[in-house]
């Protein structure tokens, strides 16, 4: 059964192949071959060309032109060698598997087209170009085009002229085209190419000549013109060819230079800030300028290194900068970012610290810093004794300021010895201890300035903390009870004196001298038995 399907629904697959190459005329796109293979033919027109049975190799049958020129593919694919233009026609591959037989025609095209491109430019008013293929099929159709856009002919300006010419033995093409172009000065280093066949011949460029109308001075630096950088001067002109020597006026200065259109200004400082010029040599009023200016910054800071200041002393800060621009300073401390410049009237320990100032203008940057030192002989802020919870022992507590770091010590001994950071000359020391008996004790604070002492009452923890609360109870009834007869006293005392004063009409100063003494006293034995209800 053979499945060919009507002449008008059927699909010719199209193939192009390369003159004098071999070209592969595949079967069925190149599908995979079918399982119940039993044949494949290829024939055309003419006549059969090859066959193969499955499992066996391919045999030529053909017995014309294609005898010696044809092969198949281990995929069932047509190769036909050294193909010409009269290969130019329709083969057709037929698989039989099973009880099917199943036909794929393809047609074949052959080109050629290899491009010689051939350009001549002359600087004149018509510039001529030629541009040919040779061996090619289909013919090549040129196009000429400037910077990759094509070029249109206007009869004018540009002038396009194309011959083909057909060999008789090979029946191959050759194409040449012609391009006359009139060029102007935008068209300096314009790159002109042609192509056939999607293919592009290389770039060519041709020469503008025309003379030097406008130059113009650069300056080359690497980043902001700083004081200690190089700076290049480069002059460019218009002209083509440019100029190769010119002149540089460097701050009034003239300097040749030949061969080259740069020149470079080494190490400038504040004093290189000015105007420069470059000229053409053979024609000194051509020329342009640029105003460079070269950027600068001072900066000194006082004090600066290691600074010793006694503690309550003033220090007198000041930092002076000089620059060619808008400036920015921050200030930190011990790598500590300062909201503002530090002020030093009456130094305390905690201005100790390293102080460094920067200063920048753009790129620019300098650093300044200084170490501050606060000293000053110890002194003791405070003393503070407290009952433990366990009401058996006392934690005293020393706390003094002053640098160098001050030592603690006390007068007694005592366990759980503790001390707290020394932070911005500031130290606490505390100490336990359970008195037998009781006891003046002082705490000595030194360092290698001086030292300084301070004395606090200690009383014995003889009593259980059930005898404490019942002695301690007792002792505030008694005191209350003393008061209110005390009290007592006093008020029949001055009952008494007033009536003697009235009846002996002597003054009440006196009276009163007295009252104040007594409650004096009175005020003396109460703050004596709080202190003793206190221990």
């Amino acid at each position: 059964k053979i499945r060919s399907p009507d002449v008008a629904m059927e699909v010719i697959n199209l193939v192009i192949g390369l003159y004098g190459e071999t070209i592969e005329v595949p079967c069925n796109n190149g599908a995979p071959k079918p399982k119940d293979l039993f044949m494949t033919k290829w024939k055309y027109d003419d006549g059969d060309l090859l066959t193969q049975l499955k499992d066996q190799d391919a045999s030529v049958i053909a017995t014309d032109k294609y005898k010696d020129r044809v092969s198949m593919a281990e995929n069932s694919s047509l190769l036909i060698a050294a193909a010409t233009l009269k290969d130019e026609k329709t083969f057709t591959c037929m698989v039989v598997a099973g009880a099917d037989i199943s036909e794929y025609p393809v047609k074949l095209l052959i080109h050629s087209g290899y491009i010689r491109f051939f350009l001549h430019f002359v600087l004149s008013s018509a510039q001529l170009g030629q541009c040919s293929t040779s061996d090619a099929n289909p013919a090549a159709s040129i196009t000429w085009f400037k910077n990759k856009k094509p070029l249109v002919a206007d009869g004018k300006g540009i002038i396009i002229s194309s011959k083909v010419k057909v060999d008789e033995v090979t029946g191959l093409t050759t194409t040449s085209s012609i391009l006359q172009y009139t060029a102007e000065k935008g068209d300096t280093a314009a790159l002109f190419t042609c192509g056939a066949l999607n293919t592009l011949s290389s770039p060519v460029s041709f020469t503008v000549t025309y003379p030097t109308e406008r130059i113009s001075l650069h300056v080359i630096s690497k980043g902001p013109l700083m004081e200690g950088s190089n700076v290049t001067l480069k002059c460019k002109a218009d002209g083509n060819p440019p100029p190769t020597s010119f002149n540089f006026h460097i701050l009034g200065k003239l300097v040749k230079v030949e061969n080259s259109d740069s020149y470079t200004v080494t190490d400038v400082t504040r004093e290189s800030t000015g105007e420069y010029k470059c000229s053409i040599i053979d024609n000194a009023k051509m020329e342009d300028s640029k105003n460079i200016t070269i950027n600068y910054l001072d900066m000194s800071l006082s004090p600066s290194g290691k600074v010793m200041k006694s503690f309550g002393e003033g220090l007198a800060l000041t930092l002076q900068t000089h620059a060619s621009g808008e400036l920015k300073v921050s200030w930190t401390k011990d790598n500590g970012k300062l909201d503002s410049r530090p002020t030093f009237d009456k130094l305390t320990y905690s201005d100790s610290g390293k102080y460094e100032v920067v200063v920048t203008m753009g790129p620019l940057v300098k650093k300044a810093s200084f170490e501050l030192v606060v000293e000053g002989v110890p002194v003791i802020r405070r003393v503070a004794k407290r009952r433990g919870e366990d009401g058996q022992h006392k934690v005293l507590t020393c706390e003094a300021e002053g640098s160098p770091k001050p030592t603690v010590a006390w007068s007694v001994n005592g366990t759980s010895a503790d001390e707290s950071p020394y932070v911005n000359g500031k130290i606490t020391h505390k100490l336990t201890i359970v008195p037998t008996v009781n006891l003046t004790v002082v705490c000595t604070v030194s360092n290698e300035l001086g030292q300084d002492t301070r004395t606090i009452n200690v009383s014995t923890c003889k009593y259980s903390v059930g005898d404490t609360t019942k002695l301690v109870v007792g002792v505030i009834v008694g005191l209350l009870l003393a008061t209110v007869v005390v009290g007592l006293a006093y008020w029949l005392y001055m009952k008494k004196s007033k009536q003697g004063s009235w009846k002996t009409g002597e003054k009440e100063d006196g009276s009163t001298e007295e009252s104040k003494k007594l409650e004096e006293k009175i005020e003396e034995k109460l703050e004596e038995n709080s202190q003793k209800v206190e221990v």
